[in-house]
């Protein structure tokens, strides 16, 4: 077992193996490789914020808009898979930073159609791919028998866990 002498004399083990003696090799495996996923997320989150100055999911957003000018809130919930009060949150802020405008043109004056301002396309041309994020993007390109292991997998990781029932409608760019 690897072991150090930090100043000050204690024998500190490496994490390694500090991790795979306390919850087993299988265990701290695993928790590696979950720390590789959620480091690539976060990685790529940063990269979005410093080269296009938005958040993941406000990136997102635009990239939705753009491609759906007119899209109402409720489509674009459904379309990035968050809650409705999730989405409306994000066009506040993307309204306030002047990049997307609300309008409401129709028959349901209640309703809010969505379009990209100019500020918000130089905020996409700014930005790394892709726009929702690195993980769906992966996702997308895995086969249905590995995602179906996946899902199943995660759910009883889920089960175990003591979870915010809201946490699956909040996306990890925010």
């Amino acid at each position: 077992m690897p072991s150090r002498k930090p100043p000050g004399g204690a024998t500190v083990r490496a994490a390694g193996a500090l991790a795979s003696s306390e919850i087993g090799e299988p265990a701290a495996r695993v928790l590696r490789r979950f720390r590789i996923v959620f480091n690539a997320v976060k990685t790529h989150f940063q990269q979005v914020e410093k080269l296009a100055g938005v958040g993941g999911a406000q990136l997102w957003a635009l990239s939705v808009v753009r491609a759906h000018p007119g899209i109402g809130i409720g489509d674009l919930a459904r379309s990035m898979d968050v809650h409705q009060s999730t989405a409306s949150n994000l066009v506040r802020t993307l309204v306030e930073r002047g990049l997307v405008a609300t309008m409401r043109d129709g028959i349901d004056r209640r309703a809010v159609q969505l379009q990209l301002l100019p500020a918000g396309r130089a905020v996409l041309r700014r930005a790394p791919g892709p726009f929702a994020g690195v993980l769906p993007q992966a996702l997308g390109r895995l086969d249905a028998a590995t995602l179906a292991r996946l899902d199943e997998d995660l759910a009883a990781l889920i089960a175990v866990l003591d979870v915010d029932r809201r946490s699956p409608n909040i996306p990890l760019g925010r």
